[in-house]
């Protein structure tokens, strides 16, 4: 291979890598910007006259065959299926089955597993974050991979463990290469961990990053919002929410960690 295309081919492999790409879709390379090769059309097997004394309804005549597939759902269906999913499961152990049952959002098929949460449920801290990534895909647990060390790093700091709190995902299955969930996808697995949260019953809810903000407390702006206390209604009472920037973020903006210090300390002293 010419030198310079060899460079150019690792630098692409490593922008793919950073990007979260590590699944290939076909075993054989595919050029997508070429044109289309036309589909071919399967002939129709063909169709005895209907005799002139046969009896026709009226009713049926013109109805087309049923397909031999099912039908996805559509959004708002998925969203009404995970609500009354939802509403069903009278434990985390029951809504847990559910959610792996349920067939209602497209991530699951591109999933190695359902990721439903870490820690203790019914701790007096509970933590929401976004989505699994890769790490989290291959383990079933929340924040195991970087994001997830310095998370521990972080709650070690104001004298908690994991085994103090209780963590989930709005979307309980990872999105391809990492990607953020869509609306859509986030809207149909919303019902669910709002379930889990009022099973678990904390005292205090940490929601990490925006896309967990805005889902579970509807306010948009992380930066201007974190360290602000919100009030969420589980269902069966309220209790006090705080934003608090992703560890993620953290990571790429390490002085960011001055104010998620402040967070902590804010968390630390909420608790007692």
């Amino acid at each position: 291979m010419i030198p310079e295309r060899s460079k150019a081919a690792r630098e692409l492999l490593a922008f793919y890598a950073e990007a979260g790409v590590d699944v290939a879709i076909g075993e054989v390379a595919r050029d997508f910007l070429s044109a289309p090769e036309p589909t071919p059309v399967p002939e129709r097997p063909a169709v005895a006259p209907r005799s002139a004394d046969a009896p026709t309804d009226a009713r049926t005549a013109n109805i087309p065959p049923r397909p031999a597939f099912a039908v996805p759902p559509t959004p708002d269906a998925a969203v009404m299926a995970a609500r009354e999913a939802a509403r069903t499961a009278s434990s985390l152990e029951e809504l847990r089955a559910i959610l792996e049952r349920f067939e209602g959002c497209g991530l699951k098929s591109s999933a190695s597993r359902l990721v439903f949460a870490d820690g203790t449920p019914g701790s007096r801290l509970m933590l929401v974050g976004e989505a699994p990534g890769a790490e989290e895909d291959k383990q079933g647990l929340p924040f195991v991979g970087r994001s997830g060390q310095l998370l521990d790093r972080m709650l070690a700091a104001i004298g908690r463990k994991r085994t103090d709190i209780y963590i989930a995902n709005i979307v309980p299955w990872r999105p391809p290469g990492n990607r953020t969930p869509t609306p859509v996808e986030t809207q149909i697995c919303l019902p669910f961990v709002q379930r889990q949260i009022e099973l678990s019953n904390p005292d205090v809810l940490v929601t990490i990053g925006q896309p967990s903000t805005g889902a579970l407390l509807g306010v948009q702006g992380i930066m201007k919002n974190r360290g602000r206390w919100f009030p969420f209604q589980t269902g069966t009472r309220e209790i006090r929410a705080m934003p608090m920037l992703h560890p993620a973020y953290l990571l790429r903006s390490p002085i960011g960690k001055r104010l998620a210090w402040r967070d902590m300390l804010a968390i630390q002293k909420e608790l007692g």
